[in-house]
């Protein structure tokens, strides 16, 4: 078995490197840096120069009242980093060479020994003729800032609006995502972030021909459903949407609903970079991995986060994509960077949901700690505990325990 100090010098070798700094990539780089005492040279790479607190992007009547400051978004990598030796590169990964171990990106070429790759997902539009192109998105802060920003404006422009028509938004999509993003448009106080004359919006929830947050309890779907409809939420069951135009969309029964601005929150897939590398794919080109995260036939390439299928070996359910499957993730790919980089036996990754809380609007959520139901208040207080405790971890370069 090889000792940590029989590999080379750091510079003669290649680096543990980490692509995407989202939730899974921070943590792997984070305890792959803490688990190694250092001695392992790790490179983080992402496009941006910080991490994006994405679970919180639904949050348009904060952003839209915050103007061009996203600052409480995100956290700079440089200060996530600050008392590591962990490098940060900044680049958009465009191919990912397993053969010759190295990845190019916009800014030249990077080499790994090991590779964690933590790329995120991207919207899965399903061949929707209009969805990607006249669609609002919120998977990344640029498209959840344009959103907040559309939406200020068209409550602006509400007061001119003829008769008692009011704004209309049409979310798609009755995952958590679109259902968190539904709530937050309905119960934000618009008229003081874009004019005291502003009409309350109109709000659909649009959920396809999936239910209502599929794959939740039923008990805390059915209190989501009654906090939607005191909101003034309208969901929309059973249809999906055949087409997007500008101001319009197309159900599959032939029925077309108005909509000042539509949002995409129907699903999510891998990004092109990882659908097209020659290992196998599982569900929306997610790598399909092994019970220890690594990429079949490529020992020490791990895929963690939205990028990785797995199945639980118990339920045979998928691991879902969420933030706390992620960080979950990213603890057990981190121990088998390290174990592969150190020729040590690898662990196998299990997963147990202790939280699961979906916001609803203003002071609301539903959701369930170690199945034990919580809605109301108490649970949206409990959200933003566990939110407000992960950035203020990653502010002080501290591994968060979780994430919901």
């Amino acid at each position: 078995m090889a000792a940590a100090a029989s590999v080379p010098p750091a510079g003669d070798t290649p680096p543990a490197v980490v692509l995407g700094a989202g939730y899974a990539g921070l943590t792997v780089a984070q305890e792959v840096y803490r688990r190694s005492k250092g001695t392992i040279p790790v490179v983080i790479v992402d496009r941006n120069p910080v991490h994006v607190l994405r679970t919180e992007l639904y949050e348009v009547g904060r952003l839209a009242s915050s103007g061009d400051d996203a600052a409480a978004w995100v956290v700079p990598l440089a200060q996530v980093f600050d008392r590591t030796s962990v490098t940060v590169r900044q680049g958009t990964v465009r191919l990912i060479d397993l053969a010759a171990q190295t990845v190019l990106l916009d800014s030249g070429e990077q080499r790994f020994r090991s590779l964690a790759i933590c790329l995120g997902s991207v919207a899965a539009y399903y061949g929707v003729p209009g969805a990607a192109e006249h669609a609002h998105q919120v998977y990344r802060l640029s498209g959840a800032k344009r959103l907040a920003a559309a939406i200020r404006d068209i409550e602006r422009a509400s007061i001119s609006l003829p008769g008692e028509r009011c704004p209309r938004f049409l979310i798609v999509g009755g995952g958590s995502t679109g259902t968190e993003l539904a709530a937050e448009i309905a119960t934000t106080d618009w008229k003081a972030i874009a004019d005291p004359a502003a009409r309350a919006p109109a709000v659909f929830l649009l959920t396809g021909a999936l239910p209502l947050l599929a794959g939740f309890p039923p008990r805390i779907i059915e209190r989501a459903r009654k906090i939607l409809a005191r909101s003034g939420v309208t969901i929309i069951t059973g249809l999906n949407v055949t087409r997007v135009e500008p101001g319009r969309v197309y159900l599959e029964d032939g029925s077309v609903l108005a909509a000042d601005a539509t949002v995409w929150c129907a699903g999510l897939e891998a990004p092109d970079v990882v659908r097209r590398l020659p290992v196998p794919h599982g569900k929306g080109g997610r790598v399909a991995v092994e019970q220890t995260l690594e990429v079949p036939g490529h020992p020490g390439v791990f895929a963690v986060g939205d990028v990785a299928d797995l199945q639980d070996p118990v339920t045979g359910a998928p691991v879902p994509a969420t933030a706390q499957a992620a960080l979950a993730e990213a603890r057990t790919a981190a121990w088998n960077v390290v174990a592969r980089w150190n020729d040590r036996p690898l662990v196998t990754f299990r997963y147990e949901e202790r939280k699961v809380v979906v916001a609803l609007g203003l002071g609301q959520a539903a959701g369930a700690v170690r199945r034990v139901p919580i809605w109301g208040s108490p649970a949206a207080l409990l959200k933003r505990i566990v939110q407000r405790d992960y950035a203020h971890s990653i502010e002080q370069g501290e591994t968060p325990s979780t994430l919901i």
